[in-house]
């Protein structure tokens, strides 16, 4: 073998730079940590207060005067916290994760359980630490799919934790906003996803290699890893149907999603003022801020440019909607993209110089499974945000015609359904679903 190729193999290899481990892929391969050393305890107090406090939707609908208090109050008790330095934090990407995490998470709870017609003033001391955060980690200063996922969950049975890896059965959930099964579901759905999707990444590590072999043998084997890329992509897809078990779609859209909305969400177009920047002119201020979705999971995007899926945007000099979202993912699996994305010998130009048909043959069969994947993502969609968005609309405008002072949450038919992601959700699933069929080689 060539001392090009051995060279090849080895910067392939080399996925602890990018935070991808061997074992778990993107996934932190330790227990992320439950709880920020005691410098910054108020921070955990304040989330533990409003999980403890069951806070309740600013929007949601027959909202009592005690839940209005209870909120108001705790939104009170974060706005005299004072704002806590954060250079401490900046040696340990452990303590970055975990202080991006609790502040995102009290982030949220503060904006989504204000009331419909409040301007929304993030407080300093929230505000200042979280963006201070986010930018030493390079994403923004919300909630994303690494807090709620990737850097969110413990063992099962913790005294046999000892020593072990998380797997798809040994997890769960560390932090949720209503510590309701439907929402803890909903994370580890997309965990298992990530976890399942582990064996992926190797095949594609050994199917790279074989490419810069590329003689009558490699060929052969890639054959056979692509056949097995695209069996496990579907045991992903029935990972992503399974959600169906533990969430109740009408419980999901109407207690769980709220609390991911970001600034770009259609039920509400309030802008999001972050209070004190005066005093810090270091801190820059996002441009957008999206809420947590699944087109920010990393696994998603890598199967995409393993496979040579095109998202590029079609309006130039506007960003596509999965290349707006790699900004939301961790800094390292940004680079690891990055990394894939500068292959010089891509898998699809390797099949078609090739002209191998059984190769071919693996090749379009690991496009539509990624293509089945995206159909029942479509699937999904349409259970849990489409049809319950339906119905709550319904809901909303049964109470107006019985109640014209009611001031609950607009019935969300009347605008194109979002994603927490902030697209137009139909058409982004269509989209994606269409530019991965258009992957195929005919």
């Amino acid at each position: 073998m060539s001392v090009e190729v051995e060279r090849l193999k080895s910067s392939i290899s080399v996925t602890p730079i990018f935070d991808v481990d061997q074992r778990t892929g993107f996934m932190a391969p330790d227990p992320p940590i439950p709880r920020l050393p005691t410098a910054w305890e108020p921070w955990e107090a304040a989330l533990d207060a409003a999980v403890q406090a069951k806070l309740q939707l600013g929007d949601k609908i027959g909202l009592t005067n005690l839940e209005k208090t209870t909120s108001s109050r705790w939104r009170e008790s974060v706005r005299q916290l004072p704002v806590l330095a954060t250079e401490e934090l900046s040696n340990s990407a452990i303590l970055l994760r975990r202080a991006h995490l609790v502040l995102a998470y009290i982030l949220h709870f503060y904006v989504q359980s204000l009331p419909l017609t409040a301007e929304i003033l993030i407080p300093e001391s929230i505000g200042v630490p979280l963006l201070e955060v986010s930018s030493k980690l390079d994403i923004p200063p919300l909630l994303t799919f690494s807090d709620t996922v990737l850097y969110n969950w413990r063992f099962r049975d913790e005294e046999s934790a000892e020593d072990s890896v998380p797997t798809p059965d040994n997890i769960r959930s560390q932090t949720l906003f209503t510590n309701l099964v439907d929402e803890e579901e909903f994370y580890l759905c997309s965990a298992r996803i990530e976890l399942r999707g582990v064996e992926i990444l190797e095949l594609m590590r050994v199917t790279m290699d074989e490419t810069f072999v590329g003689d009558v043998i490699a060929v052969s084997r890639i054959k056979e890893y692509l056949k097995t890329i695209a069996r496990v992509i579907g045991e992903l897809k029935a990972l992503l149907m399974s959600v169906k078990q533990g969430c109740d779609p009408d419980v999901y859209y109407n207690k769980v999603r709220p609390w991911f909305r970001g600034e770009d969400s259609a039920e509400t177009t309030r802008k999001w003022n972050f209070e004190g920047l005066d005093k810090h002119p270091h801190l820059k201020l996002p441009t957008e801020l999206s809420g947590p979705s699944a087109g920010q999971s990393s696994m998603v995007h890598v199967l995409d440019v393993f496979l040579g899926v095109d998202h590029q945007a079609t309006s130039p000099g506007k960003p596509s909607f999965m290349s707006r979202m790699q900004s939301y993912m961790p800094r390292n699996h940004r680079l690891f993209l990055d990394h894939l994305k500068a292959n010089p010998r891509p898998l699809r130009a390797f099949v078609v110089d090739a002209n191998n048909a059984e190769l071919l043959s693996a090749y379009n069969q690991a496009v539509m499974s990624l293509k089945e994947f995206r159909d029942a993502h479509m699937i999904i969609a349409t259970l849990y945000i489409l049809g319950p968005a339906r119905r709550a609309s319904k809901l909303a405008n049964d109470i107006a015609e019985h109640d014209s002072t009611t001031k609950s949450r607009a019935p969300v038919g009347w605008t194109p359904v979002k994603g927490t992601g902030g697209t137009e959700l139909v058409k982004f699933l269509k989209d994606t679903r269409t530019r991965t069929s258009e992957s195929l080689i005919h």
